[in-house]
């Protein structure tokens, strides 16, 4: 069963190549726009990875990362920040929340599918822990 990756983001110009770079490494992927939409998805969806946008409508990323680290039954699920803030004190405040990894746009494919691949490549087998 191929993992699943849940992209939050509202731009399309990130969101379409995004999914398309993920779908052609062989990932399950769906797509939320706002941080209300990214929680309702998360809650149904269950993804193994979340590429999280911080500049949302509604809630930010930063608030969505807080929120699936407190719950106990979504800890392990990976979230990679993808956001243009690049400033030492938006990433420090991203990994102190909980991202395991922040990735700054403009982004390259190749670091996007390495990050990816890594986490997931992380993650216990199925039959020990579900991710």
């Amino acid at each position: 069963m191929p993992k699943k990756i849940l992209i939050v983001d509202d731009e399309p110009n990130i969101i379409i190549p995004l999914q398309f770079l993920m779908e052609q490494n062989g990932y399950d992927v769906q797509v939320a726009k706002s941080g209300e939409e990214a929680l309702e998805s998360i809650s149904r969806y269950r993804p193994d990875l979340v590429l999280l946008d911080i500049m949302l409508p509604g809630i930010d990323g930063f608030e969505v990362c807080e929120i699936v680290r407190l719950k106990p039954e979504w800890r392990n699920m990976k979230i990679v920040f993808l956001s243009a803030k690049g400033r030492e004190v938006d990433i420090a405040k991203g990994m102190v929340l909980g991202a395991d990894k922040y990735i700054t746009k403009p982004f390259s494919n190749q670091e996007i599918i390495e990050s990816v691949e890594k986490l997931l490549d992380n993650c216990p087998p199925p039959a020990t822990h579900s991710c």
